[in-house]
């Protein structure tokens, strides 16, 4: 894990007055234990100083020492005034009764059910400790002032974020988090997409119109709980995640999500793969059964079409589709066109059932024509993948 200020990066964000109190943690496997983060992940925090001094949000409690650290060296002996709590998922909120223990003049901010939740964690004791701000609430800081603006469902029911006026920063609780311990050189789309998908996807309704309130503020930086801190020009962020949110396609083309057992569905899936491209058609392409789930439910949801392709299996479709299908549901996948590949040697059943699951989803156009694969493939099977190409690049 990295304790980056106490090691004199506390560069990692500070603007004027706003200084990132974080930590990364790059040992981690599994982020809620079951999405793979293999660069890690941040737990941001944030420190702003002032005649009164405001922590936004804590971190996990795998980090809590250098978090602790991190506190006590920006304030470098000042006092702590308030810790405005803005999610209380126990990634963020770890340490909220190791800080009220640390400092005893703190004052938690939040909402009515940021505080209902804080008595369901902890033990502490708020009385005469708690501030409770509602939508439009402000809190006045000496040259800086919070701005209150309330995100219920982003993606817990007490999520709020806090808008700073002066230096026009918008610290946006889990939105516009992505995986990745801060300081990995990669682009910020990938791992932001995935993040968003599995973790936020399910609630695009409300991200919605948190992006609405957000639009009537002059944002200048960006300050999410996971994942760098953005800064510059923001449309390119913000189109992302009003395209994720509203369940529009993110790239014209086609995902194929193909699962195999002895290899004669990976061929035709790879088939139809160069079809599509000898049609200057973008394709990507994932074996379901080596590919992290979160990540082949996130492409599914940036290309504009889908082709699920897997063999029979016990009277249904192998296990890994039905699973992968299931994700989709649970994440509000729609608006796509998705044709169907499958592969059975006596009582072909996979096109049935991926169809009954896909039926279940919203606005999904099924293209007609299911290949099905009788074992391995032949040239009518050939043929009717060209023809299956020619319907997917119109």
């Amino acid at each position: 894990r990295d304790c980056l200020l106490s090691r004199g990066l506390g560069d990692v964000y500070k603007r004027q007055h706003v200084i990132w109190v974080g930590a990364n943690d790059r040992r981690l496997n599994l982020f809620e234990n079951l999405f793979p983060i293999p660069r890690g992940v941040s737990y941001n925090a944030y420190l702003i100083k002032d005649e009164k001094n405001a922590l936004m949000d804590t971190v996990d409690a795998s980090a809590s020492e250098q978090f602790i650290e991190n506190v006590a060296y920006a304030l470098n002996g000042g006092k702590l005034d308030y810790l405005v709590v803005q999610h209380m998922e126990p990634d963020h909120c770890a340490n909220i009764q190791r800080i009220l223990e640390l400092y005893p003049e703190t004052k938690v901010v939040g909402n009515v059910k940021t505080m209902q939740m804080i008595s369901q964690f902890f033990d502490a004791d708020l009385e005469g400790r708690q501030v409770v701000v509602k939508e439009g609430d402000t809190l006045e800081l000496g040259n800086h002032t919070l701005h209150f603006v309330m995100a219920p469902m982003v993606h817990w029911p007490e999520v709020m974020v806090s808008y700073e006026q002066t230096e026009k920063v918008l610290f946006s609780a889990d939105a516009f988090g992505k995986f990745g311990a801060v300081g990995t050189d990669e682009p910020w789309p990938e791992e932001a997409r995935r993040y968003f998908i599995n973790i936020v996807g399910k609630y695009g309704a409300p991200v919605q119109t948190l992006l609405k309130k957000a639009a009537a503020l002059d944002i200048a930086t960006i300050c999410p709980l996971h994942g760098p801190v953005l800064q510059g020009d923001l449309t390119p962020y913000l189109h992302l995640y009003n395209t994720w949110s509203s369940y529009q396609p993110e790239t014209r083309g086609v995902f194929i999500a193909y699962a195999s057992i002895y290899g004669n569905t990976k061929a035709a899936a790879l088939l139809l793969a160069e079809e599509l491209k000898s049609r200057g058609v973008t394709v990507e392409i994932a074996d379901l059964s080596r590919t992290d789930l979160a990540q082949a439910v996130a492409k599914a949801f940036q290309y504009s079409q889908m082709v699920c392709a897997a063999p029979s299996y016990d009277g249904g479709v192998f296990p890994v589709m039905a699973d992968f299908l299931h994700h989709l549901k649970s994440k509000s996948y729609q608006n796509r066109t998705v044709a169907l590949i499958e592969n059975g040697s006596w009582a072909p059943s996979a096109a049935r059932t991926m169809t009954a699951q896909l039926e279940e989803m919203k606005a999904i156009t099924l293209l007609s024509g299911t290949v099905t694969v009788r074992a391995a493939l032949k040239d009518a099977d050939r043929t009717a993948l060209a023809a299956l190409a020619d319907a997917l690049a119109q």
